[in-house]
């Protein structure tokens, strides 16, 4: 009989532990929903209008050459060029948000359910972040802005913000010839 009070008291204490992990895990799933919900649901933004670029006014009495060999003479008030603007689509996921999450409750999965990522979110729910070591990584690869958002689009930062730009060279890169002396 004094036995069986242990026991039951485990299994009371199981129980409230499975009931309180249940909760978290709706909680996280509505979570999850609620931010699909905002930002997942809108179409992505058209950026053709934006392809022409912004324009570029160069200083007075500059003198350009362009490819043909054509001398142009500025005043400063004609447009000399356009600069292409990237665009950036985005939907609502937060970079602040998403490196919060992942620093806090990331061992929760909670900024891989923020990210729209729920099996991953659920299996480092499941697995307390892979034992931390999982946590750490998303941790730096969220903040590195390496992972994002599952629809592809890009974070909202504020303008003087962090963001990071791959830079890359293709075959529209400009180069320049070396003089040598």
């Amino acid at each position: 009989m004094v036995a069986a009070r242990p026991r039951r008291r485990l299994l009371l204490l199981r129980r409230r532990q499975a009931a309180a992990a249940a909760r978290l895990l709706g909680i996280l799933w509505l979570a999850c929903v609620a931010a699909e919900g905002v930002a997942g649901g809108e179409p992505p933004l058209k950026c053709d209008e934006l392809r022409l670029g912004f324009p570029c006014h160069p200083a007075p009495n500059i003198t350009c050459k362009d490819h043909s060999g054509n001398e142009n003479n500025f005043t400063g008030k004609e447009v000399g060029f356009y600069k292409p603007i990237a665009c950036r689509n985005v939907n609502g996921y937060s970079y602040k948000v998403a490196v919060a999450l992942s620093l806090f409750l990331g061992w929760l999965g909670a900024d891989r359910f923020y990210l729209g990522y729920p099996a991953l979110g659920l299996l480092k729910f499941c697995t307390v972040g892979f034992c931390g070591i999982g946590s750490l990584i998303d941790f730096i690869l969220i903040s590195m802005q390496i992972v994002g958002p599952s629809d592809g689009s890009s974070y909202i930062i504020d303008y003087y913000g962090a963001r990071l730009t791959r830079l890359s060279i293709t075959n529209e890169t400009f180069r320049k010839t070396q003089m040598y002396p």
